[in-house]
């Protein structure tokens, strides 16, 4: 018997089959490419914490371990190489890490596979924040689950009580990491523009992953920009769900979507990946899903091609 949970969020009830892309299959190339550091990979990536459950981080919300397999080998068949997983990302009976390494090891040359580090999770799932000397066995820990011998690029993932704080010592140590040859590439999450600034003082950032979407703060804009001026990936997390960040989708979506996805025989999310891709050549996306169906759509969404007047009233939405 399979012990998945039927998918009954508002997210499922609000996508659909797209009549114009029912007989053909779009790969990730459609959304374009970006570079992480000297990696290529294609704007339209893939989040991992979806695949434990509907809810990583809630006791007994395992997913069916076949079927997350199956969407893992689809998204590699569809031409995405760029995963985004953590070591913390895990339910009672499920890892990230651990479906990763058994569906798709040994790993294509040109995936790239993003980890973060500072939050982590002890066996029985309670949460703690890493001292700087700790993140070593973080990295260490991903490496293990992971089945490699370095990590391509690793986050620092920023806790919201540091949010007016200096990051350097922890991403001093991850700097270290880099220079022993544990971790390839360095990244920063969750951070503020000061924080951004002070991380590339000490080494190379590749990439930004921030919370980001239609209806975003001014804030969120600014590191926007900054990372398209010094080149630096911008990876938006939340650009479907959201308020309802970890939850999915389960505000109400704004009318504006509605009416552009009509306009475009698409789903509300796709519109949202569509408004977030165009934001600028640099922005990424790593929409999550444990549903086959699901991931075909969210690859699709880098073939939508907003118009000007379109792209302006989702714009309005934060407005």
């Amino acid at each position: 018997m399979s012990d998945a949970l039927p998918d009954t969020s508002p997210e499922s009830r609000t996508r659909r089959t797209i009549p114009d892309q029912a007989t053909k299959t779009v790969t990730a190339a459609a959304g374009g490419s970006w570079r992480l550091g000297d990696l290529t990979v294609h704007r339209i990536g893939f989040g991992a914490m979806r695949l434990t459950g509907r809810a990583a981080f809630t006791p007994g919300a395992a997913s069916d371990r076949g079927r997350s397999i199956a969407v893992l080998r689809r998204a590699i068949e569809l031409g995405v190489n760029h995963i985004d997983t953590a070591s913390f990302y895990f339910s009672e009976r499920r890892s990230a890490n651990e479906l990763i390494n058994s569906a798709l090891a040994p790993y294509p040359e040109d995936l790239v596979v993003v980890t973060k580090v500072w939050p982590g999770r002890d066996p029985s799932g309670e949460w703690f924040w890493a001292r700087p000397e700790q993140l070593r066995g973080q990295v260490e820990e991903n490496l293990r689950q992971l089945g490699r011998d370095h990590l391509d690029v690793v986050n620092l993932r920023v806790p919201s009580s540091v949010r007016d704080g200096s990051i350097a010592e922890h991403f001093g140590a991850l700097a270290e990491l880099r220079e022993a040859g544990l971790v390839r590439h360095l990244g920063v999450s969750h951070v503020r523009p000061a924080q951004l600034a002070e991380a590339r003082t000490i080494a190379p950032v590749v990439c930004v992953q921030n919370p980001y979407g239609v209806g975003a703060s001014a804030e969120q804009e600014e590191v926007l920009r900054a990372c398209g001026a010094a080149g630096i990936a911008f990876v938006p997390y939340f650009a479907i769900a959201g308020t309802g960040r970890e939850r999915g989708a389960v505000a109400a979506e704004h009318e504006a979507v509605h009416e552009v996805a009509r306009a475009h025989g698409a789903t509300p999310a796709q519109i949202r990946l569509a408004w977030t891709l165009r934001r600028g050549p640099h922005v990424l996306a790593i929409p999550g899903t444990g549903d086959p169906a699901h991931l075909e759509e969210n690859v699709a969404a880098g073939a939508v091609r907003l118009s000007d007047a379109e792209a302006s009233r989702l714009d309005a939405i934060a407005r």
